[in-house]
């Protein structure tokens, strides 16, 4: 986790996002969720503003527990999100220069949790990280995501003559 006391030394990159989140819960976090837990994990940042030198700072949240119950109870919904790879102390509220923020680190989901997609369809909800940027994932990248999340991997399989095991 960064050390957010050091927030402005921070820029939003492949691992940190940050949303300001003052009118409730932005629609893209999800997309967010998706994209890191496809990718390589990384932290959301809610109630953080970017300046324009693209350092991030507390913005702050007026009401961050009504915020976070809305965030578990829709990354739990399995008709928003396809899986919950989150415990409850990667959801926290902290406070920076005074004022509340929610960070949530999410991992990279384990293999057979991929992809993690949203709204139930995984052509058009899965996502990935690269850059500042989420980005929906191609059909071949959601078919290759789907394939390594199988519970008898390529690499499993051993081959004697002509039968594998």
């Amino acid at each position: 986790m960064p050390d957010l006391e050091k927030l402005e030394k921070y820029r939003e990159n492949n691992r940190i996002e940050a949303k300001r989140a003052l009118g409730g819960l932005p629609h893209s976090i999800w997309e967010t969720y998706s994209a890191f837990a496809n990718t390589l994990g990384g932290i959301l940042l809610l109630g953080v503003e970017e300046a324009e030198d693209k350092s991030l700072r507390a913005a702050g949240l007026s009401d961050p527990e009504k915020l976070v119950k809305e965030f578990w109870d829709t990354v739990n919904n399995a008709n928003k999100i396809s899986v919950n790879i989150l415990t409850d102390k990667d959801v926290t509220i902290q406070q920076v220069d005074g004022k509340k923020i929610i960070v949530i680190q999410i991992p990279r989901a384990q293999r057979y949790d991929r992809p993690v997609y949203l709204e139930g369809n995984p052509l058009s909800g899965t996502y990935r990280r690269n850059g500042e940027g989420d980005y929906r994932c191609t059909k071949e990248e959601v078919f290759a995501m789907t394939r390594d999340a199988s519970v008898k991997t390529q690499d499993m399989q051993v081959e004697y003559g002509c039968v594998s095991f």
